[in-house]
């Protein structure tokens, strides 16, 4: 006769302790994971904090070092654009136009005046085809202005920067605009490609 084997069957009181053991095992699994949330989301806040405080700081210092770099162009450009022909008895740093009326806001770094023209000069550290772009909006701008104002002046551009690749440069110059850049301690201007463009 063979013998029979049977299975051992675990008693009510094991299963129910291992029950309990695995419900104090979520439960504890849910308390980390709620601590590990809490804790990243104090990490994305104190982020969030530090970058605005950086984009801050390198705004400030992005403005201090605009205003100095229009500090040194603009007590020689006057001299420099004789070499063109183009006499400006006046120079302005830092123009504002509000025409809320009309829609017309501006600001230019330095403007350069005479009685039949002005040129509108734009510095920037580092110039891209973008902020190109934006200063022929700007002179744009300013002829709508004046036609406004009957002011028959023709405009001129330029623009100005530490940082400049040749195809930016480029760029400008077909554009029909000035290109200022540095020369050691000094600065050079390139007439634009033909006849530079008046607005």
């Amino acid at each position: 006769m063979e013998a029979v084997q049977t299975m051992n069957t675990p008693s009510f009181d094991t299963v129910w302790a291992l029950v309990k053991e695995v419900a104090e095992n979520q439960k504890e699994t849910a308390q980390q994971m709620k601590e590990t949330d809490r804790r990243m989301q104090e990490t994305d806040r104190i982020l969030k904090e530090k970058g605005a405080e950086l984009n801050n700081q390198i705004g400030s210092l992005t403005n201090l070092f605009g205003d100095f770099t229009v500090g040194m162009v603009a007590p020689k450009l006057r001299e420099k654009f004789r070499d063109f022909g183009l006499i400006f008895p006046k120079s302005s740093p830092n123009v504002v136009i509000e025409d809320r009326e009309n829609n017309i806001c501006l600001e230019v770094d330095i403007l350069l005046e005479n009685g039949d023209k002005a040129m509108l000069v734009e510095v920037k550290t580092k110039l891209t085809t973008e902020r190109i772009n934006k200063h022929i909006e700007r002179l744009e701008k300013m002829r709508k202005y004046a036609n406004l104002h009957d002011d028959k002046r023709a405009f001129l551009g330029a623009v100005a920067g530490f940082a400049i690749t040749d195809e930016v440069g480029k760029n400008a110059l077909e554009q029909g605009l000035y290109l200022i850049e540095p020369d050691g301690e000094n600065f050079n201007i390139t007439p634009p490609n033909g006849n530079p463009k008046e607005w």
